[in-house]
């Protein structure tokens, strides 16, 4: 099926084909249609353009900006856990969620279920695999889970992933781990280190013969820390080990493509980096394994091999789904290279200023092949929970404190809405913090 999600497509065309029969033009918000349009006209004057000099066009991004209806009596710095959706693309679930109300179950399941077989082709465009290896889902749990969970094991069988790893993961592994007696092997990787090599080398050496799956996060939702997820998978296919990518963070963040990963499956959310509605996501399984993979809800023999017996969930909305098109839709219009390029700018801009000021320091490296836009920082002696907690109550700065076993910091993530104001407040509070310490109460 040819992809309608290509950089030459525009949104016209895909409200005319996605919607037929329904009149979605006429439905379409003029405003949304027009921030499209100018945004458009910007991106073809940056394909004149590098996407690091793009990075910095204050003007390009301004229009970026106007494409989502943020608060800004908030400073939003916690875009790792779920971000804003686009004008564009809330307009669209709410246009697609009237339609499933009329003559509700014809419409639902013979007219617009259908066509979100248009979506799993542009999604699987964008991750450069057959679309019949792509499931759509509610997040990246229920993908990672659908795996973790429908795996046959033996009892002894090893999984290894790090300490570092999502908890909801580490919990469903701890569940077989106690149901079915599997070994779970945690490792500890390092904090921000010199060479990306450092990371690797801890999987190769907690492998043994009983070793099964290695589960590895693509980026470290703690740190931002970029994996060296290739290496570690190419190691482990030579040694008969499967692997499953934790693509939570890096999905639609950074550029990358199936192969770059060489990965057996692959689990994300869409609705933090592509920006589609809350509760999405997608599921990648190679497509000569989707038969041994058991669906968490049970489906008919007969689509044993049939990527979309994960999707075999119960009544679910239509329109979620379909408004994944246009979160789809913005990001090729952004491209995916300038996007990346902006958001690394953005971090590189506030963790620049930061760097030089006393008692702080960086749970994650500057090394642009080990992070982008999420990134970690820490003041010596100062608590990051109290922190972010004066960031929010005086400041209305919205952060995301972490305290973990090995480290403790405030994880900050711009988005391609924040502004370069809004970065210049942060770090002049945090400087204030770092300094002269949290005021006292």
């Amino acid at each position: 099926m040819k992809n309608p999600f290509g950089r030459d497509f525009n949104r016209r065309k895909f409200l005319s084909s996605a919607g037929r029969g329904f009149g979605l033009m006429a439905l379409s918000s003029a405003t949304v249609g027009a921030l499209f349009e100018k945004l458009q006209a910007k991106t073809r004057e940056a394909a004149q353009s590098t996407p690091e000099r793009v990075a910095a066009d204050e003007d390009f991004w301004a229009t970026v900006q106007q494409s989502f209806s943020v608060t800004r009596g908030i400073v939003n710095l916690n875009n790792g856990g779920v971000s804003p959706s686009p004008r564009m693309v809330t307009e669209a679930f709410v246009r697609y969620t009237w339609q499933q109300e009329d003559a509700t179950a014809y419409t639902m399941w013979q007219l617009l279920e259908p066509q979100s077989e248009t979506i799993r082709t542009g999604l699987a465009e964008i991750f450069g695999c057959d679309a019949e290896e792509i499931a759509i889902t509610r997040n990246a749990s229920e993908s990672l889970e659908t795996l973790l969970m429908g795996m046959d094991f033996k009892p002894g069988d090893e999984i290894l992933t790090t300490t570092q790893d999502y908890p909801r993961m580490l919990t469903t592994l701890r569940q077989r781990e106690l149901r079915e007696g599997l070994k779970l092997n945690l490792i500890k990787v390092p904090v921000a280190p010199k060479d990306v090599a450092d990371l690797a080398t801890p999987f190769e050496r907690a492998i043994t013969p009983r070793t099964k799956l290695i589960l590895m996060s693509h980026q470290i939702n703690l740190t931002g820390q970029i994996m060296p997820v290739r290496r570690v998978c190419e190691m482990a296919r030579a040694r008969g080990i499967e692997t499953i990518v934790d693509g939570a963070h890096s999905f639609a963040q950074f550029d990358f493509k199936r192969d770059d990963l060489q990965c057996d499956y692959f689990g994300t959310s869409l609705h933090k980096w592509l920006y589609a509605p809350k509760g999405t996501g997608l599921l990648y399984v190679k497509k000569d394994k989707i038969p041994k993979i058991w669906a968490l809800m049970a489906s008919e023999d007969k689509n044993r091999s049939d990527i979309r017996k994960f999707e075999e969930i119960g009544t679910h909305s239509a329109a979620m789904r379909l408004a994944i098109g246009e979160a789809i839709l913005f990001h090729n219009a952004l491209g995916a290279k300038r996007k990346e390029a902006r958001l690394r700018y953005l971090a590189r801009y506030w963790m620049n200023k930061l760097q030089t000021v006393p008692k702080i320091g960086f749970n994650t490296s500057f090394d642009e092949a080990q992070s982008c836009a999420i990134a970690n920082f820490r003041i010596e002696g100062i608590d990051p929970v109290q922190i972010g907690s004066y960031l929010m109550a005086k400041h209305k700065i919205f952060t995301t404190p972490i305290v973990h076993d090995e480290f403790t910091g405030i994880r900050i993530t711009p988005n391609v809405y924040t502004t370069l104001w809004e970065l210049d407040r942060f770090c002049d509070v945090v400087t204030g913090i770092a300094r002269n310490g949290l005021p006292k109460t």
